[in-house]
């Protein structure tokens, strides 16, 4: 099956429009004679958002009819990527404690009389921080395929066209490389800041408490406000960034662009317009963690209930039944908020996207070309016949 963003989609939906040349008009919509727009007349809405720019609304009913039509594209794609990883994980983490069992062995039936050493602690610490440092790397390549998974579903989404798993799929598995390379370029950008001011934070919170144990209270108060300014000034500038770089993702999928462009033509959309994208994209995540919330609230106290239900005196099958099923319904629920909380702010991410490109570069007309249905063949005149 042919990839639908092939060549029946005109080139402006997939890359930027050229710019248009100097003193040409903005862009233009539809509108009655006189001010503006008639009464009657609406935006054009193949899919899941009207072709113009969007507003508050607009975005929201967008990304909740996306999760509507193509929730098994979305979930079906982040609930593959984070099962795989789920396994991944487990899988390394049994490898490393084959590895070290001997040594956890050790420091468990360790004797009164001989603490454990260095040699006994730090195989096991070595272990653990190859985990862990493995899960983060596979819990981002499968964040990495669901911000990859929602603008690529919203390319048909967008023009009221059917897709499925498989097609969405092959759009991720090209595009990978490039979203993973923008989300962790954009997370060094955004971290490293903020990791350098936490550390500068804690050394002088050292320093504050040496100073006050020596008795000098004013020099303690003053490193103390200095390192509380340097960590306010690094949460803002990490929020700034973040914003900055929204869009890559998105630009990396529908305009099939490196991680550095992806990059670079996120901050030029997001310029002039950072307070309206920033405070979008809090409210899409608020949502989707309240959401996420009430639809793990059910299963929570489904596996209360079940975590509650041994009595003294139980059978040792019956109480480990009752723990595996709420062990059950808790990580069921968990897994449902994920995905809700994972795919639901990427969507209104990419709506984002989508509207800065219709306000900036005129890009309905050319969405509407796309999803207008192909005009059938005119009929062709009979063959003269011989004489």
């Amino acid at each position: 099956m042919s990839d639908p963003q092939g060549p029946g989609i005109p080139p402006g939906y997939g890359h930027p429009a050229p710019p248009p040349p100097p003193g040409a008009p903005g862009p233009s919509y539809p509108a009655a004679p006189g001010w503006g727009p008639g009464p009657g007349w609406s935006a054009p809405r193949p899919g899941v958002i009207p072709l113009a720019p969007l507003g508050l609304g607009d975005i929201f009913n967008g990304a909740f009819t996306t999760l509507g039509r193509h929730w098994r594209q979305l979930f079906g794609l982040a609930l593959a990527a984070y099962a795989v990883a789920a396994l991944a994980v487990v899988a390394v983490a049994g490898l490393a404690y084959l590895a070290v069992a001997g040594d956890i062995d050790r420091l468990v039936h360790w004797s009164h009389d001989r603490a454990p050493g260095v040699d006994e602690f730090l195989p096991p610490l070595i272990a653990l921080v190859v985990v862990y440092l493995f899960g983060s790397l596979v819990l981002l390549i499968a964040n990495a395929v669901v911000q990859a998974g929602c603008p690529a579903v919203l390319q048909d989404a967008v023009l009221g066209r059917p897709t499925t798993i498989g097609t969405v799929w092959r759009r991720v598995r090209r595009r990978l490389t490039s979203v993973l390379g923008a989300v962790l370029l954009t997370g060094l950008i955004v971290f490293v800041p903020v990791v350098l001011i936490i550390g500068t934070f804690t050394a002088t919170l050292l320093i504050t408490v040496i100073t006050f144990h020596d008795g000098d209270a004013t020099a303690a108060f003053a490193v103390l406000g200095l390192a509380v300014l340097a960590l306010l000034v690094a949460g803002p500038l990490a929020t700034w960034l973040w914003v900055k770089y929204s869009f890559a993702p998105a630009v990396a999928v529908f305009e099939r662009s490196s991680a550095l462009t992806a990059m670079s033509r996120s901050s030029r959309l997001v310029k002039g317009s950072w307070w309206r994208v920033f405070g979008i994209s809090m409210l899409g995540y608020l949502a989707a963690s309240v959401a996420a919330y009430l639809l793990q609230l059910p299963f929570s106290l489904a596996g209360g209930l079940f975590n509650q239900a041994p009595q003294q005196g139980a059978d040792a099958p019956e109480v480990v039944a009752f723990v595996v099923i709420a062990l059950v319904f808790g990580l069921g629920g968990q897994l449902l908020g994920q995905l809700l909380t994972s795919a639901f702010p990427q969507l209104v991410i990419s709506l984002l996207y989508v509207d800065q490109r219709i306000r900036r570069e005129n890009l309905a007309p050319t969405l509407m070309a796309a999803a207008a249905p192909a005009a059938p063949p005119a009929p062709q005149p009979p063959a003269p016949t011989g004489t």
